[in-house]
């Protein structure tokens, strides 16, 4: 576990007096837990909110991700993602596509930086029927062409049988339930939080809020294993590993792809497989939970970035 610091290092930290924390806490989601009577504040969970909520990164001046050869691919964890990943490295000896797990928002930031070329995103806004376009607007200097990945059913994933009777959030509310969660800075975490807050829930009071885990999968092994009664996920997991499943919501994720590097060749040639038939199989073969009613459609900008199309099927 990392270092848990105290109100008083926490404000020396952020340089805030004392009464500021608990405002920051209450108003704006600084990750705190509070055990007999007294707040601390997980180190690690403070330095990761800092970075969620800065603006104005400095723009990198090189191109990190222009290796030649090598596809980059960041943010948002999704098991469908795994397998397009893999179809591309067996189909395209050219090139090697690798994925780095950072979160919608992480992968926002990487894509900032020029660390990849494709980010993976599903942040949902504020009026809670769009998504990722104001947080690509906030983040980058300038708007990237975003391309549908899938639609895929988010909610909790709960024991086989659902033993513990969770019916909706408010439920977590309950004494006596231990929940798994993801990290801070991906779009589950951020619908979570949300339906919390909808709920008048304090998630840093709920049993288990502060075990994070890096991807869906592992939210469904904790179930699994017994270690946690639900964690927020997507339906894809639950079928998979047979638990059940409680759904809040359908949401949207989309690539999103810098203007300047969307015709490389290896970007088209990986969006290209959004069209392929041995993808949509992996779909329509059994993986519950996803919609690919959208897959391989342009959310932004309406219109092609440029007269050249979309490269339809993989060469």
């Amino acid at each position: 576990m990392s270092k848990l610091m105290s109100t008083r290092e926490v404000s020396k930290f952020l340089n805030v007096n004392e009464k500021m924390v608990y405002t920051l806490v209450s108003e704006k989601g600084l990750p705190a837990s509070k055990i007999t009577g007294k707040w601390l504040f997980p180190q690690h969970l403070v330095e990761q909110w800092v970075e969620t909520h800065t603006l104005n990164f400095p723009k990198q001046t090189s191109d990190a991700a222009a290796y030649k050869g090598l596809l980059v691919v960041a943010g948002s964890n999704d098991l469908l993602l795994d397998r397009l990943i893999s179809i591309f490295n067996t189909l395209d000896s050219q090139h090697l596509a690798v994925f780095g797990n950072l979160g919608s928002m992480g992968g926002l930031r990487a894509l900032r930086r020029g660390l990849c070329q494709i980010a993976g995103s599903h942040l949902l806004q504020e009026d809670e029927n769009e998504y990722n376009f104001a947080y690509a607007s906030s983040e980058l200097e300038d708007m990237p062409a975003m391309v549908n990945f899938c639609r895929r059913e988010q909610g909790l994933i709960v024991p086989k049988g659902n033993p513990k009777k969770i019916t909706k959030v408010a439920d977590l509310g309950r004494p006596g339930l231990r929940i798994v969660n993801r990290q801070l800075g991906t779009g589950t975490r951020l619908l979570l939080d949300r339906e919390l807050t909808k709920a008048g829930i304090k998630g840093e009071r709920l049993d288990g809020y502060v075990n994070e885990v890096q991807r869906h999968l592992d939210v469904g092994l904790e179930v699994l294993a017994g270690r946690a009664d639900v964690g927020p996920g997507i339906r894809p997991v639950a079928a998979m590993l047979n638990l059940g499943f409680l759904p809040l919501r359908w949401e949207r994720f989309d690539l999103m792809v810098a203007k300047d590097r969307f015709f490389d060749e290896a970007v088209q040639r990986f969006l290209g497989l959004l069209h392929d038939a041995r993808f949509h199989r992996m779909v329509t073969d059994g993986l519950e939970g996803y919609d690919l009613s959208m897959t391989g459609k342009m959310v932004f900008p309406p219109k092609p970035v440029a007269d050249k199309p979309i490269v339809k099927e993989a060469v």
